[in-house]
């Protein structure tokens, strides 16, 4: 035995920390170890250094051994053992004093992990959505359409408009507007039985009216500037591109947040930003798409801007960040200046124009 050898032996508790058995035992120093003796014989030998201070009630000392396979402990509850104990155990308070030294560390390198994954949703996701989507074989964004479109038909009731004088004058607006947007791919146009003033792009080249947005509308202008606008999100690729996106923002968001702390609210409000900042842009690019083709047409391309001006009525600004959509009267600004270089020829006569505003009066 080393010169700690002489030291009287220190009354203890063990338990071995696989029944609740308490042994009456003994500590004595051997060099660098603890060696716990019991009635029978020796119980183990704790090397000093990695023993630890465990919970315990006021008054009671418990140790155990720093990474240990088994939960063995000892406990003494004599403020003299306790005192000798501590003395001889240079690391009993050792993990706390790490884990204090090292919350700076933890709270530094959570604040740059949430940081990254906001940088990753507001830079990255949209980036590689971007990049992307053009990878993205046609067939397979037109059967992702072909399945959309099954969910749309379910929720309006599957009621698509066909009276053959309205198919008509739809079909020769689209062939107008089709040549002046020069996609060199076919698009699917129909019109839904259904009182909401909207229109709407699908994945694979799929488009809607509503025909409370035909009821609306004043002139076959207007209806052009929507449908080309719609063409704007078609040559895009943005449902597509939303579509990646908005998985990629969930994920991260989810990652950030978490799934069990109760952040639910926050989860969708961060989302709802981000989405809504994807989606500013999106509208804003085939507002620019759709005064392309209006130009091209001869025809204006501010009576879409102002059909949505009236649809919307005075908005308030002040919720901009949450908006999906650019405000319309900012949207009516700028397509007026998209003025065609040349007047060109009425798109539909008032017989067609009225044809195609009663599409939905009877069905073909």
């Amino acid at each position: 035995m080393s010169a700690d050898s002489d030291a009287t032996p220190l009354a203890i508790v063990f338990l071995d920390g696989l029944s609740a058995r308490r042994r009456p035992a003994r500590a004595e120093v051997d060099g660098g170890q603890l060696v716990l003796i019991g009635e029978d014989g020796p119980l183990a030998s704790w090397p000093r250094a990695d023993i630890r201070r465990l919970e315990a009630p006021d008054g009671l000392l418990r140790l155990g051994l720093a990474d240990a396979a088994q939960l063995a402990r000892i406990e003494a509850d004599d403020p003299a053992v306790q005192s000798r104990l501590a003395a001889l155990c240079p690391g009993l308070d050792r993990s706390m004093r790490d884990e204090r030294r090292a919350v700076p560390r933890i709270i530094l390198w959570s604040l740059a992990a949430a940081l990254s994954l906001v940088l990753t949703a507001v830079l990255l996701v949209p980036l590689v959505a971007d990049r992307l989507a053009p990878l993205v074989p046609l067939s397979w964004e037109r059967r992702l359409g072909a399945a959309v479109d099954n969910q749309v038909r379910a929720v309006f009731s599957g009621k698509v408009c066909g009276a053959p004088a309205g198919k008509a004058a739809l079909a020769l607006l689209m062939g107008r507007i089709e040549a002046a947007a020069g996609l060199g791919r076919p698009l699917k146009v129909e019109v839904l039985s259904n009182s909401i003033p909207n229109a709407f792009a699908l994945p694979g080249d799929r488009i809607y009216l509503m025909e409370g947005l035909l009821a609306k509308a004043r002139n076959p202008d207007e209806i052009a500037g929507v449908i080309a606008h719609e063409i704007g999100h078609a040559a895009h690729r943005d449902a597509l591109r939303r579509l990646l996106q908005s998985g990629g923002t969930s994920f991260l968001l989810g990652l950030l947040f978490g799934d069990v702390t109760g952040s639910g609210i926050v989860i969708l409000l961060g989302r709802q930003i981000l989405d809504s900042s994807y989606s500013r842009d999106a509208e804003t690019a085939a507002d620019a798409y759709a005064g392309r083709i209006m130009a091209g047409l001869g025809r204006p391309a501010a009576p879409m801007a102002e059909l949505l001006v009236r649809l919307t009525g005075e908005e308030d600004r002040r919720y901009g960040l949450l908006r999906s959509h650019p405000f319309s009267q900012d949207r009516l600004s700028r397509l007026r200046s998209a003025s065609p270089r040349q007047d060109g020829a009425p798109l539909l006569s008032d017989d067609q124009w009225q044809a195609l505003r009663g599409i939905c009066s009877s069905q073909g």
